[in-house]
């Protein structure tokens, strides 16, 4: 029997930021199953169904109101130019919209839009971030939130937090991974031509400054090292083959990537290890040689540090829902 398609509802209210809005629909609208059958259903509603004023100089119409709520699977709150006021309680009609959420909806807020789900005590007692620009303000408001102004995006189960802009598209390949494996979210990103996976613990890019350019940059010594994850990588090597010293090469990958050198590797060896585990069958041991960790209890302790499950569980949720989507 064919699977309900999991149903995605998108709120637009006055002001939002057209960018932001269109995350969810570009993400979620690319993830196909093995049949090539969509396995999202994006809807954008308004409040009342009427076109919404945006951050810039047009409006937004949409198809639906926010009746669609009710069937949503996974609500998302576009975010908006500026968060609410500090001295106005949340309009009616957005206090109407989410009261219409049904129980085990996943909700999920872009940028400032955290602020609409702390206004409604959605994100009471429940881990949470925001673009760090609305940080403070937002702990002056909502103190009963503890937030992390440091991160890409906050996974507390069935209540999801991103920081500004592009950390939407982070969540949103996220969900698609948690929801459907690796390969689907990696060719989502490859279609968007983004990076596969920013972990939702790196920092957000704030106030640093950029190192002085050196005439290169880490791009092609990050190829090679994709090419022997299998084996050691020692940072001098990896640095030589930037053609840097050690401490340039740190410094410059860290502002490339966000990470440093042996984050990366490890972020990177993870990704591998989860595509092995979604689309082969070989022993756990073998996938943990084949991604670089060395030992199947190496890769047992990264995998439960990043996603909190075993290889051998992670095995039977995606290749269980691999073979439930096959025709």
């Amino acid at each position: 029997m064919q699977r309900p398609v999991h149903r995605v509802v998108v709120l637009a209210l006055p002001g939002v930021v057209p960018f932001e809005l269109g995350i969810p629909g570009k993400a979620f609208g690319l993830a196909l199953g093995p049949d090539r059958r969509p396995l999202y259903e994006v809807l954008t509603c308004t409040p009342d169904g009427r076109p919404v004023p945006t951050s810039q100089d047009f409006s937004i119409a949409v198809a639906h109101d926010a009746s669609v709520i009710a069937s949503a699977d996974t609500l998302i709150v576009a975010a908006t130019a500026e968060p609410i006021s500090d001295d106005d309680p949340l309009p009616e009609p957005v206090t109407a919209a989410l009261a219409r959420i049904r129980p085990g909806t996943r909700l999920v807020s872009i940028c400032t839009a955290s602020f609409i789900l702390a206004a409604a005590g959605l994100l009471d007692g429940r881990p949470a971030t925001t673009h760090w620009a609305h940080a403070e303000r937002f702990r002056r408001r909502y103190p009963r939130t503890p937030l992390d102004p440091d991160v890409l995006y906050v996974d507390d189960g069935d209540v999801l937090t991103s920081a500004g802009a592009a950390a939407g598209m982070d969540l949103c390949l996220h969900l698609i991974r948690h929801d459907h494996g690796s390969e689907v979210a990696n060719r989502v990103a490859r279609a968007c031509v983004v990076p596969p996976w920013r972990d939702g613990g790196q920092a957000q890019y704030i106030a640093h400054p950029v190192p002085e350019a050196v005439g290169s940059d880490t791009a092609g010594a990050r190829e090679w090292a994709l090419r022997q994850l299998h084996q050691p990588i020692q940072l001098t090597e990896f640095a030589t083959r930037a053609g840097m010293s050690v401490r340039t090469f740190s410094r410059r990958f860290l502002a490339e990537t966000g990470q440093t050198p042996g984050q990366w590797l490890t972020s990177q060896r993870l990704e591998l290890a989860r595509r092995l585990l979604e689309s082969s069958d070989l022993p756990v041991d073998r996938v943990a040689e084949r991604a670089g960790f060395g030992s199947a209890s190496s890769l047992r302790q990264h995998l439960a540090a990043a996603i909190g499950v075993s290889p051998a569980a992670y095995r039977r949720t995606f290749q269980g829902r691999e073979t439930a989507l096959r025709p």
